[in-house]
């Protein structure tokens, strides 16, 4: 595999321990995202990470729509970006779809974001050129276009530019990274907490945005709906969440702007504050805490103890407090 950045600079950078205990949690999160090729839960706890996780910038206008590849995701952030619109950072680790796209730019909470993540791989159009330095001293391995193995990214003849960038994974990263490499995050899987409250729906709004989550019991799964309409992969498959979380953060402007002046806003990740959880067809109410950018994010109840989540893919939408 083509490196994205030195071999030197990614070793010198300080590693963070995983523990089997953790990554074991993670598995359950993560494993049940993807159907067949996974390890087992006993393969997972003692297996380490065999590379970083693959996090790709999707976009999310209604000229990019359906998506290839979100299904597939391990975790999914909704963020906000330019005029109150939304983009998706998707993150793969346990399995690598195909293709991934369409694929759009970098933004500065992406940094911030993933530096919880060990060395994670993001895959991105581009970037003005303001952000490139910072992007470049990130603790990630960025791969642009025009830093990319040969073949890694292709335009779709079917979409049109510059919604049609689209990414093969598998040129990128020699495989899936495996569970241990999210388990720094803190996300947990376990028994639901007790009470909540039943929910049927649940719609979470950006200025010019929307994510609605209906949940499902056949499924058992939160069914996934973006700016109203049913979130699909093209060849139909329903793209679904088995743990949504409302994570409400401060967003304010930054130092940047897209080129018809608005400003980019800066999602900030690094903190405390109130989140939702929603699982198993209820919502529960609870707190976030990241106290560092190379900290996991932890999710606890009212009262301090710890918020599982339930196995399966998980959505993360980062709304203003």
């Amino acid at each position: 595999m083509k490196e994205p950045i030195s071999r030197t600079r990614a070793a010198g950078r300080t590693r963070r321990a995983v523990t089997v205990t953790v990554a074991a949690l993670v598995l359950g999160v993560l494993g049940t995202s993807c159907s067949g090729g996974g390890p087992s839960p006993q393969e997972s706890e003692t297996a380490p990470a065999v590379g970083p996780v693959l996090a790709v910038k999707v976009d999310n206008v209604a000229a990019a729509r359906p998506q290839t590849g979100l299904a597939a995701a391990d975790v999914v952030y909704a963020e906000q970006v330019e005029a109150g619109l939304s983009r998706l950072l998707a993150l793969y680790a346990t399995r690598l779809p195909d293709t991934v796209g369409p694929v759009r730019s970098a933004r500065e909470s992406d940094l911030e974001l993933l530096a919880q993540f060990e060395d994670p791989v993001l895959a991105f159009s581009g970037a003005q050129s303001k952000l490139l330095p910072l992007i470049e001293a990130a603790p990630l391995r960025p791969v642009p276009p025009d830093g990319a193995p040969a073949g890694a990214y292709t335009r779709d003849p079917g979409r049109s530019a510059p919604h049609d960038l689209m990414l093969h994974p598998a040129k990128v990263v020699d495989g899936p990274a495996g569970a241990a490499a999210l388990a720094q995050t803190g996300f947990r899987t376990g028994p639901a907490p007790a009470g909540g409250e039943q929910v049927d729906e649940r719609t979470v709004s950006f200025p010019s945005a929307r994510f609605t989550f209906t949940w499902s019991a056949d499924e058992g799964r939160w069914l996934v709906s973006m700016d109203g309409r049913r979130s699909t992969e093209p060849n139909g498959t329903p793209v679904t969440a088995a743990t949504v979380v409302v994570q409400r953060v401060e967003i304010r402007d930054s130092q940047f702007q897209d080129f018809m002046g608005n400003n980019s806003p800066f999602t900030v990740t690094v903190g405390s504050g109130s989140a939702e959880v929603l699982r198993d067809g209820r919502a529960h109410e609870g707190e976030w805490k990241r106290p560092s950018a190379s900290d996991g994010t932890t999710f606890t109840t009212r009262d301090g103890k710890p918020l599982d989540f339930a196995a399966g893919p998980v959505w993360v939408v980062l709304v203003a407090r």
